[in-house]
């Protein structure tokens, strides 16, 4: 039956969005090429580098979006600021940093970083003032390894310890009339219980209180050594936070109750100049390194976001793509100016062959270059397994590691079609073939068969990380059952082998490589840099689906959070289908 014609208004509505598209193409074009050819950024003599910590600090680069009616930047990288601040150190136009953390929404991990960048570049002998405005734990935390602090008159320092908080939607499924299956091998492997708990399960209160004791116990000792305090007296301040700024500088949480110029007036007086020379983050990320050319180079090759399966590059902050991911690493093994590799991993984990393709393309990278491990905020699951190559890991304390375990889940929503008058009729053919139906509750015949795949790739997880920890199976089982481990109790249970960040990474790999000790290494980033024509240019690929409705969300008003958000559900995907993950059981937001 041939279909209507289309109408004059749809045929109207084609033509005027296909305009609309030509021009913000034509707009991003000439923005980019107008980027193209000004000049890189310079440094005046007698410089304050000012950095500006907020939201999402990632460990791969966001697409540069060349359009200033956007609005702010994209934020800079882990590496990026690790980088800047060692720069600084060295760079004699560069006579004192401003940090100015806020609404920074990173983990504990990439927290434990820039607090120990910032105390190598205090070793420089030059100041690093932190101004805060609204802060909360996580700035404090890092501002207080600074040489001031700085805080305006009218304000709240929200220095008020930890909260460990998971949110259970069993009850609302009831309501609707869904009914989530979840099989897991871990004991400890509760991903999942989200959908069919209504609190936490003893084990998740264990792993969570002793994650919890962990990480405030870091906070103590490390703001108690950085503000010269008492443990006990910090723990009872902190007990009674938060503060007003005028309680704030009483308590001696912070040096100065002035404004922001206040303060800059204040480091000009101290540098003894007539003025501050800024110079934003920004810029200085993108001043030239002569020296780099002539530097050994080594691959940063960053793993980062909820493992799945594909070849979309979506520069998206989170998601990692398994088939990318292997050219990308393929692509570095051809590379024969790259001496060696360190695989930086930020990943809860993610669907199972996915996470297998990577490891076993890492592990035939290994076989042609020195490579190290360096663990962020998570690398977890299979974040983890895809490390087990027998290589040297390095995570920070507060690296959220282990996780060694398989979970499956499927809907079942029958009821929820009942309600709405939706009924299903089906001829199979095959003993399973409903196996992945969404439309009823699996059989004991079918649970049976699904148990059979989770435990024997349980199974595979831990002969693997037996093998690359050179351990037996016995060994390791124990310390598997999906339970999450912080990364000094991953370092004492022999999960990972130091404790460290960038600078230890590049300590090992050196070794590994034959690079001399005194001998200036270059990072190379992978993946690069790219630009929002990159992006549309890359968009416009047929097979690149997810990278196209990112492009789409960029330019109508989508926030950055639900762009997360739709990215985090690639992960859902893989379960509505009846997919085994390797995940990691929940995602700590440090409150």
């Amino acid at each position: 039956m041939k279909g209507r014609p289309p109408t004059l208004g749809k045929f109207l509505l084609g033509i005027i969005t296909g305009a609309i598209l030509i021009v913000l193409v034509g707009v991003v074009g000439f923005f980019a090429i107008a980027s193209l050819k000004s000049k890189p950024p310079t440094v005046a003599d007698g410089s304050t580098l000012v950095i500006h910590l907020s939201g999402d600090i990632p460990e791969r680069p966001p697409v540069e979006i060349p359009l200033p009616f956007l609005g702010d930047r994209p934020s800079v990288t882990v590496l990026n600021v690790w980088s800047m601040l060692r720069r600084a150190a060295a760079d004699a136009r560069i006579k004192a940093v401003v940090l100015e953390p806020e609404g920074a929404q990173i983990g504990w991990a990439k927290m434990q970083e820039i607090r120990a960048d910032i105390e190598t570049f205090r070793k420089s002998g030059k100041p690093i003032y932190a101004f805060l405005k609204a802060p909360t734990t996580r700035e404090y935390y890092i501002a207080s390894a600074c040489t001031k602090i700085y805080m305006g008159p009218v304000d709240t320092l929200g220095l008020k310890g930890l909260r460990l908080e998971l949110t259970y939607f069993k009850n609302t499924f009831d309501k609707l009339g869904i009914q989530m299956e979840v099989e897991h091998a871990g004991q400890y492997k509760d991903y999942g219980d989200m959908y069919t708990r209504t609190s936490m399960s003893t084990e998740t209160k264990e792993v969570l209180n002793g994650i919890a004791d962990n990480v405030y116990g870091d906070l103590i000792s490390t703001v108690a050594k950085g503000r010269n305090k008492e443990l006990t007296a910090l723990r009872a301040i902190i007990d009674q936070g938060p503060w007003l700024s005028a309680q704030a500088k009483q308590h001696g949480l912070v040096d100065e109750l002035k404004y922001e110029d206040e303060m800059f007036a204040d480091l000009k007086k101290f540098l003894k100049q007539t003025e501050i020379k800024k110079v934003s983050e920004h810029d200085y990320v993108n001043v030239p390194d002569a020296s780099a050319a002539s530097l050994d180079r080594i691959a940063w090759v960053v793993g980062e976001g909820s493992i799945t399966r594909g070849d979309a590059d979506s520069d998206g902050a989170d998601g990692l793509q398994s088939e990318q991911f292997v050219k990308t690493l393929a692509k570095i093994g051809a590379d024969s100016t790259l001496k060696a590799v360190i695989v930086r991993i930020d990943s809860p984990g993610g669907e199972v062959t996915a996470s297998d393709q990577m490891w076993a393309a890492m592990n035939q990278l290994s076989k042609k270059k020195p490579m190290v491990i360096s663990m962020s905020d998570a690398a977890a699951s299979g974040g983890y397994y895809m490390a087990m190559t027998g290589d040297t890991i390095v995570a920070y304390p507060g690296t959220q590691t282990g996780s060694i375990g398989v979970v499956v889940a499927k809907p079942a929503i029958k009821g929820l079609y009942d309600k709405i008058g939706i009924t299903k009729d089906f001829i199979t053919r095959g003993r399973y073939a409903m196996l992945e139906s969404e439309y009823q509750p699996l059989t004991p015949d079918n649970r049976a068969k699904l148990r059979e795949g989770i435990d024997a790739s349980y199974v595979d997880f831990v002969k693997k990380v037996a093998d690359a920890r050179k351990k037996t199976f016995a060994g390791i089982e124990p310390l598997a059952q999906g339970r999450v481990w912080m990364g000094d109790q991953a370092k004492a249970n022999g999960l990972v082998d130091e404790l460290g960040g960038i600078d230890k990474a590049i300590e090992l790999v050196r070794k590994k490589a034959g690079i001399p000790a005194t001998a200036k290494v270059h990072l190379v980033p992978y993946p690069g840099k790219r630009s929002l024509l990159d992006f549309f240019l890359r968009s416009s690929s047929s097979s690149d689906q997810d990278a196209r409705k990112q492009a789409g969300a960029l330019l109508s008003g989508v926030g950055v959070d639900e762009l997360k958000t739709a990215l985090k559900d690639a992960r859902l995907r893989v379960w509505t289908k009846g997919g085994m993950l390797k995940m990691m059981p929940f995602a700590l937001e440090f409150r």
